[in-house]
Formats: structure tokens, sequence, C-alpha cells
């Protein structure tokens, strides 16, 4: 048998996918007769693509579901994008500002139509990545922000927090975004000193 001079990943490590996709040996249901093990990839932005620490992080997800899978366990690893929307959002309200429109002329229904083509258009990337990676990951189960059944379980569980007491509403001090109108976590800020609005603030407190 003739072996070629160099390896070539492309031919073979695509080969290799699609044997793996194809006979479903991923994919997870449920078995009353095994342990379960469940990972959720955390959802990376639609618009974006894997970095280094996105690919060290799937690595090591990828390192345990097989070893669970031979150590007899029913693994689902679950792969997901956009864990809020908002990046999405902010890309197609920049899209329409480009043509003079913001989504309060569209209205709920149109703008989240918006939203559902642009992820179409731009979200295969980070699961064709995942996929180049090699990553046995149940693609059956893959999902989105704005799936029906994920944001109807969503809600569901919400509500099942509420009533319980574990969530409720009260004043707290957010990073607010004014634009997107929602609050936006610590490390999606820049922190910028601005020594003219403190001396505004100081003065307006001192003058009451």
């Amino acid at each position: 048998m003739d072996f070629p001079k160099n390896f070539d990943f492309n031919t073979i490590e695509q080969k290799w996918r699609d044997f793996w996709e194809d006979r479903k040996l991923y994919e997870s249901l449920p078995n009353p007769t095994k342990p379960k093990y469940s990972v959720v990839i955390p959802p990376p932005n639609v618009t974006g693509i894997l970095h280094t620490g996105h690919m060290l992080n799937n690595t090591i997800q990828d390192v345990y579901c097989r070893m669970k899978r031979l150590e007899g366990f029913e693994v689902c690893w679950v792969p997901g994008m956009d864990h809020a929307g908002i990046a999405t959002q902010v890309m197609v309200e920049k899209d329409l500002a480009g043509q003079g429109k913001k989504k309060e002329d569209l209205g709920r229904e149109k703008f989240v139509e918006l939203v559902w083509q642009w992820k179409e258009k731009n979200g295969g990337t980070i699961l064709k990545q995942l996929r180049k990676l090699g990553a046995s990951v149940d693609w059956s189960k893959e999902r989105f922000t704005l799936d029906e059944g994920l944001s109807l379980n969503v809600r569901k569980v919400f509500v099942d927090l509420y009533k319980k007491g574990l969530i409720y509403r009260g004043n707290r001090i957010v990073n607010w975004d004014p634009v997107s109108k929602t609050a936006v976590s610590d490390d999606e800020m820049y922190y910028v000193e601005n020594r003219q609005i403190v001396l505004c603030k100081i003065s307006a407190r001192e003058f009451g």
C-alpha cells in the first residue's frame, strides 16, 4: 500500500467527521440503564468566531465527554449559539441604522424575523469551526436563543423560580446600556475615568 508523503488533514479529518455524524455516534437518547452525564457548551455570540479560549474550553469538555462515554455513561453534549441575543440585536440594529431605520419602526415581529435572518446568514461560522475541531457534540440538539421551545422553557423556569421566591425584583445598581435598553455584565464594560462627570456628581450632591 502506498502512503502519501505528507498527512493530508483536510481529507482525513473530514472523512472521519462525516463518518461520526452520518452514523450519529454522538447523539444521546434517554437510557434508564446508564448513568447520565450532560454538558452544555456556554453559547458563544452568533456574530463572532471561536478564539483560542473557546478552543481550549471546548477541547477540555470534549475530553471529559469522551472519557465518560468510555466509562459507560449516556453523554449529552449540547451545542448552542448566542447566550442572550444582545450581540445579534446590536448587529441587526447597526444594519438598520445604515438604512436610516430603528427597530421601533419595524415592530417586534418584523425585528425578530430580521434577527433570525441574520443568524442564518452569519451564525454558521462558529458551528463549522466546532465541527473542524472534531468536537463530539450531539448536533441534533443544537439551540439558539430565540428557538421557540427554548424560550418557552426559560420563561417557565423564571416564573417557577419567582413563585418560589428564589428570584425577585429589586432596585440594584447595574450597568445600563441606554441604546439596547438592557443591563450588561461587568465584563462587557470598558471603564473610562472622566473627572468632569465625577465633579458634576459631587456638585449636584453638594447643592442638593
